[in-house]
């Protein structure tokens, strides 16, 4: 089985962000992939200070998820798509799940928001588990990801065989040059998609931008923790990578004894 992530540009516009999706999603559907994760909020984008992001009314981003799946249907593909997106009161930061026949499944919502994001999403309250061509899969939101293993211990717990992890990390304007992959140096990140691997013995797929400074890779994690394939610093495209699934025990995780906390 065959899973990949898509590392794109920072959207210029809604539009330019659903031309990626298609050029993107097209490559990954063309390497047999099941499903495809895109970064964090891609839709319209995340609001750095690198960009201006216009906040989208609820009808433009209904419209363009309605656009992703139609995506997703012409290229027999399953889509992750992280969005801004509308709960009656709550403006929430979440992934849209839409099958390969152009389906919405559901979608994961960001639980743990960053302390900088306080004044722009409210929090979600709820997990999901997601299926795909025979797939169980979770997904955590860049912060809660990176600094709240719990997120990706209950979805292994739950039966996930690979979480995803939409993210966003560096910048356009400013940061150092990563050259090697889980440098010493480097920022902790690719450390800890190795941890969340590792510690619950499945597989964890981190996806972000294609900034200039990267502080991560988009990478896919094996469940003995070692990196079975990134994507090149600062180069947008897309990775695909072979998984197997009876690798994916869940074994660590469903080892936990949550009573010896209460």
């Amino acid at each position: 089985m065959k899973i990949a992530l898509a590392t794109p540009l920072f959207p210029k516009s809604i539009e330019d962000g659903l031309m990626q999706t298609e050029a993107l999603a097209k490559q990954a559907a063309a390497q047999q992939a099941i499903v495809v994760c895109f970064p964090e909020t891609f839709l319209p984008g995340y609001p750095l200070a690198d960009y201006k992001v216009e906040k989208a009314s609820q009808e433009v981003l209904q419209a363009a998820l309605d656009q992703v799946c139609a995506i997703a249907g012409a290229h027999n593909i399953g889509i992750i798509m992280p969005m801004d997106w509308y709960e009656g009161d709550n403006f929430l930061n979440v992934a849209h799940v839409i099958s390969n026949t152009g389906e919405v499944l559901g979608y994961q919502t960001k639980n743990q928001l960053d302390p900088s994001e306080d004044q722009t999403w409210q929090a979600g309250t709820d997990r999901s588990l997601f299926e795909i061509g025979g797939l169980k899969f979770g997904i955590t939101i860049c912060h809660e990801g990176f600094r709240y293993p719990e997120s990706v211990r209950w979805a292994a717990r739950e039966g996930a065989q690979v979480v995803f992890h939409p993210h966003l990390t560096g910048s356009d304007i400013s940061g150092n040059t990563i050259t090697r992959w889980g440098d010493p140096d480097s920022p902790y990140y690719e450390k800890a998609m190795m941890m969340r691997a590792l510690e619950n013995t499945i597989y964890f797929a981190s996806v972000g931008y294609a900034t200039k400074y990267h502080e991560a890779a988009s990478s896919i994690i094996a469940p003995d923790g070692k990196c079975s394939a990134y994507q090149p610093y600062g180069k947008p495209g897309v990775i695909v990578a072979n998984i197997d699934l009876e690798k994916a025990t869940g074994l660590l995780a469903k080892r936990f004894k949550p009573e010896l906390y209460g």
